[in-house]
Parts: C-alpha cells; structure tokens; sequence
C-alpha cells in the first residue's frame, strides 16, 4: 500500500497540472510516462507539491519510486525518520501527492495461513476533493523521485488493509512540505477515515 492512485480531470487539479506541464524538467524524464490524468502507477511521473530554491510552494513533476536494488515506492510514516534511505528527505525534502482517488485491494490470510488478495476498493475523500497524500522525495540523476507515507489503517479502511497512505487537509500539507517546519506537527493533522466506495 499504496500502489495506485488515480488523477480526475477536474477544476481543482487542472492548475497542478498547468504547472507541471509548464516545467522543463518535464522533458527530461526519457522513457517515463507522464500522468496529467488516469491511473498513475509506480515509475509514472505526475504532479507533486514541494518547496522550490526560494521556499516557495511550487509544483514539480516527479517520478514515484525511489530506485536501487527494488523499486521503493512506500516508507512507514512511524518510522521513516530513523531509516538511512528516508531519514534526509524526511528531514528537509517533503513532498505532498494530490490525487483524487487511491486503490487497495482486500487483504487476508486463508485457512492454510497463506497471504490472500480480493477485491479492489476506491478510497476517497468525503467531500469528493483531492487527496493530499504526505511523501518523501530525493535526486537521482539531477531528477526528483518520490515515496508516498503510509501510517496504521483508520477505522473505516482497517477491513480491507492495516495501512493507509497519510493523508492532511491542504492546509496542513502545506505545513508538511515546509522544511523549516516539523513534520510532526503536521502528522497530527492527518486523515483517517476517507469514504470508500468499493470499485467495480
């Protein structure tokens, strides 16, 4: 978790989007697939909110997943701080994900003690706005590289899986991706209990 999310096309992403489009590191993501709407996947790249040189909140395009032996494209909020690959970005390169949906598919384990996986479920906010998802982001060759932040599954997504990506109100993603901010003050903020709908 988290391994999908999904862009709509809507009043309230199209300025993300505008600016990404308007980047010109754009250009420099060969091979990728640039997502301005739909499914975006592991080694997409998409719009994400950050900190710019001057400390202002810009929008960048980057690409999900930290690379090395295995694609790394999640880091437990609890314990990230602490972790060599997580522990600098988590420190001064915060990064908040809009989307408008995310995917988990049921998990559970059978009567042999075998991993299960079953239905697939859309999870999104209750007033049907964008979701701010808390991530991390580093440079690999001069382009920036995201992970999205998981935490312990609120109340409402625990049935289906026990993790769930972090997610803030806007105003505290805007909190979060502040490096001269604490992190923790805006995890305090976080969402537990999206509405979901099970997808068809």
């Amino acid at each position: 978790m988290c391994a999908r999310y999904f862009l709509e096309e809507s009043p309230e992403l199209r300025p993300y989007v505008e600016k990404m489009n308007r980047s010109p590191l754009l250009s420099m993501f060969a091979g990728a697939q640039v997502i301005a709407s739909g499914e975006v996947r592991p080694g997409n790249v998409s719009p994400v909110l950050a900190t710019n040189r001057k400390g202002d909140i810009a929008v960048f395009p980057m690409q999900w997943g930290f690379g090395g032996k295995m694609l790394l494209i999640n880091a437990r909020s609890e314990t990230a701080a602490a972790k060599p690959t997580f522990a600098e970005s988590w420190s001064i390169r915060r990064c908040a994900i809009p989307a408008s949906w995310y995917y988990e598919w049921k998990h559970w384990t059978d009567g042999q003690g075998r991993a299960r996986t079953g239905d697939k479920y859309l999870f999104r906010s209750a007033d049907f706005g964008l979701l701010w998802m808390c991530g991390l982001y580093r440079m690999e060759n001069d382009l920036p590289h995201y992970v999205i932040l998981t935490r312990e599954a609120g109340e409402s997504v625990r049935f289906i899986h026990d993790r769930m990506p972090l997610i803030l109100p806007r105003e505290a993603a805007e909190t979060w991706i502040r490096p001269d901010r604490r992190p923790e003050e805006a995890v305090a903020a976080a969402l537990t209990d999206p509405k979901y709908l099970k997808a068809v």
